[in-house]
């Protein structure tokens, strides 16, 4: 035996392994063995399966704008390349509620409708729902079954019209015919609606045998569908008639029963359908009897009119049906739903369609706005659930965005760092709306109305104040985020439903990428792209809104991105070079405040050098306070004053050490810019020789500075991501717009 011959063996009996483990193939006895083990798996409607889905990948709670939020984790998933959804925790939670609301009511009565600005992860949102329920059926505990009608050949059995006289021997004694294989078989009908095999007990012993099992289990409803259910037209045809053949022998019919174990899958429309915006009813039928293939069907049956329903309801059947865009299409064309969704039957010619699956569709803000101006949405009113799909308003989500498909694989070059972090500030700008000042009363009003664009952004991300307020204001402020969250949640123009789309700003990140001047992906690329995107108002709506207040001014957006860039190299390159750092400003002002603590409580404080008691240093108490002190402040005051700040912080953050950087913001600023006051000659002389390093010209350097440069670029290297080309870029940028003479 060949090696390639060994290896098709081996895959084989894995492949026969894996298919006797998940019990693929079933008699109906076995099966019902199986479900009456476990019922609450074997015994969900599609709502009951979806929810499910939500809670076997689990849920973590993300701190967010608007409170605690939980997160579902199976938006986390990324499977063949497709990327996962950024945010949208709230409108994970709202699908959910609605979701699990079906299950307790026992049926799935509405569709639920995603609405939104284009491109703010509506069809994301259900595709990640398709790929969980995917997974999810692959597993023990996601396992979904159908049945088949097995007729066995004349082979298999001999006798009277149909083959089925008990003769001692004979395969006919068989309990079931669902393991018969290749030539025992004549014909193998498929229920098309994926019927639940339980629908084949008469519905009244269903019931009982139901209640029995799960009746008293907490947490579980029993749905209508199964409660109520009956097979379909097709499956109801063949039963009676064997049934009848067989003089009402139950159990005989049963042995024509092939229980199958089907899995959700999107690239077959197994349980999983997206309808595109079409002009016609998503179902129909077609005669089977009519069909050559099924010739072999037994001459009991060649008496019936037989029709096969296909389409996307049918295809979507026991899982879930995408309409995408839904209201592109006229209304007349979905007229249907009106009964569909809330009886979960579709009527057609011959029969009517009994459904069991979930129905969701999206649209653009636009569409939903003028589908509320029609007559017929008084109609469709009560039989849809509007779940509202905004922009994100968090920069540091959108750029997992970005981040995900921005890659050096995907544009083929070194992204540099923070390009993406720009792209994604700049598109979350776009985004916010100025505060409605009237809904906030007194000081608070003040500090709300003067809240600039960049101070709303870092707001909404960082969860804290701009550190021009004062501690009480920001306090005030940061209590009240919330509620600025969710100012315009009621209004039509709501806060995320317009500006710069997570699409476009990937186009531009993509053509900055294919500039043919630079080495790298790099901010300013994007920068520069985004100020040609600005110039195109014909093209982007959002272009056209009125500038208030700074908001919407989408130019100067473009400059405040680069001047939030600027402060980030600055402070990564004077890193890179072993200058001073934040940490070493904190160090500082602690030890200042440790010496006025002392000397407004009267105490000697413990020199650290001689281990003596000395009274507070003044001198490193006046040079720090010649710094950050304001000229005008008396000297006693404002010692007393910080201390009273420690201690009003410590008030508020019991279980804190005190973080004196947030206490106090402003006085941080004053001494990081007196620093760099300082040391600008430093600086620029320092990076005058990197580039001189970058461009060649090592010779001109003196061994020690060789030594400085080599270091500054493998720190700015290994602590931030750069590449040489980049660093270059990064370094001129900072000297061309901070440190020019």
């Amino acid at each position: 035996m060949g090696d390639a011959d060994r290896r098709l063996v081996a895959v084989g009996a894995q492949v026969k392994a894996d298919f006797e483990t998940q019990r693929t193939l079933l008699s109906f006895g076995e099966y019902l063995g199986l479900a009456l083990e476990n019922p609450r798996t074997f015994a969900r409607n599609a709502a009951q399966y979806v929810k499910d889905v939500f809670d076997h990948f689990g849920t973590e709670m993300h701190e967010g704008p608007g409170g605690p939020v939980r997160h579902f984790k199976l938006f986390d998933l990324n499977l063949d390349g497709e990327g996962c959804v950024a945010g949208q925790d709230e409108v994970q939670n709202a699908i959910y509620r609605v979701i699990a609301n079906f299950v307790r009511l026992g049926r799935i009565n509405k569709l639920l409708l995603l609405h939104g600005p284009n491109g703010s992860a509506k069809s994301s949102i259900v595709a990640a729902i398709k790929r969980a329920m995917e997974v999810y059926s692959h597993k023990s505990e996601g396992a979904l079954y159908r049945f088949n009608w097995i007729f066995p050949s004349d082979k298999t059995v001999r006798g009277s019209s149909l083959g089925f006289q008990d003769r001692k021997g004979s395969r006919a004694e068989l309990p079931s015919f669902a393991h018969l294989e290749g030539e025992e078989l004549d014909a193998r009908l498929p229920c098309d609606l994926k019927d639940h095999p339980l629908l084949l007990v008469p519905r009244q012993e269903r019931r009982a045998m139901l209640e029995a099992c799960l009746g008293s289990q907490e947490g579980f409803s029993l749905s209508a569908y199964l409660l109520e259910g009956g097979l379909c037209h097709k499956c109801r045809q063949i039963y009676n008639a064997l049934l009848g053949l067989y003089g009402g022998d139950y159990l005989k019919v049963l042995r024509h029963v092939q229980v199958e174990r089907f899995y959700v899958d999107r690239r077959y429309q197994q349980a999983v359908v997206t309808v595109e915006p079409q002009v016609s009813v998503d179902a129909a039928y077609r005669q089977v009897t009519v069909d050559r293939s099924t010739a072999n069907l037994p001459p009991a049956l060649h008496s019936l009119t037989l029709f096969e329903p296909y389409g996307a309801l049918v295809l979507a059947s026991r899982g879930l049906v995408e309409y995408s865009d839904l209201l592109k299409r006229p209304v007349e064309a979905f007229k249907y739903l009106l009964g569909t969704t809330e009886s979960a039957a579709v009527p057609l010619d011959q029969f009517v369609l009994h459904l069991d699956e979930l129905f969701i569709a999206s649209s653009n803000d636009k569409h939903v706005a003028a589908f509320k101006e029609l007559p017929d949405f008084a109609s469709f009113k009560g039989r849809i659930e509007l779940i509202r799909v905004p922009y994100l308003r968090s920069y540091r989500v959108e750029q997992q965005i970005y981040d995900q498909t921005v890659t050096p694989r995907t544009v083929g070059r070194h992204v540099a760092p923070h390009t993406n972090r720009l792209a994604a500030m700049w598109a979350v700008l776009t985004r916010l709306k100025r505060p409605i000042v009237d809904r906030y009363s007194g000081e608070l009003r003040d500090v709300v109305e003067d809240l600039s664009p960049l101070e709303k952004l870092k707001l909404y991300d960082h969860f804290e104040a701009p550190d021009r307020l004062s501690l009480h204001q920001a306090k005030e402020l940061c209590a009240r985020l919330k509620e600025i969250w969710h100012e315009s949640d009621t209004y039509p123009r709501y806060e995320g439903g317009s500006g710069a789309s997570a699409r476009e700003v990937k186009t531009a990140l993509f053509n900055a990428a294919q500039d043919p001047d630079r080495k790298c992906l790099t901010p300013q690329a994007v920068l520069s792209e985004l100020r040609a995107l600005c110039k195109d108002k014909s093209v982007y709506e959002f272009l056209q809104q009125e500038i208030i207040d700074g908001y919407h001014d989408h130019e100067e957006f473009v400059r405040l991105v680069e001047a939030e860039y600027l402060d980030l190299i600055d402070e990564e390159i004077r890193d890179s070079m072993g200058l001073i750092s934040e940490t070493q400003y904190k160090e500082m002002f602690e030890r200042y405040i440790l010496c006025v603590s002392h000397w407004v409580k009267g105490e000697k404080l413990r020199n650290r050098v001689t281990g003596e008691y000395e009274r507070p240093s003044e001198a490193v108490m006046s040079e720090m306070e010649a710094v950050v002190m304001p000229p005008e402040e008396n000297r006693a005051e404002f010692r007393r004053g910080l201390i009273a700040a420690v201690g009003a912080y410590k008030l508020d953050h019991p279980q804190e050490a005190v973080d004196y950087v947030r206490a106090f913001p402003e006085l941080f600023r004053r001494l990081r810019d007196h620093y760099l006051d300082e040391r600008k000659k430093t600086l620029r002389k320092n990076t005058e020789r990197v580039l001189a390093y970058l461009a060649g010209d090592r010779k001109m350097l003196l061994p020690r500075d060789l030594v400085l440069v080599e270091d500054t670029l493998k720190a700015m290297r290994e602590r931030h991501g750069y590449c040489d080309a980049c660093a270059q870029e990064a370094i001129l940028l900072l000297m061309k717009k901070r440190y020019a003479e």
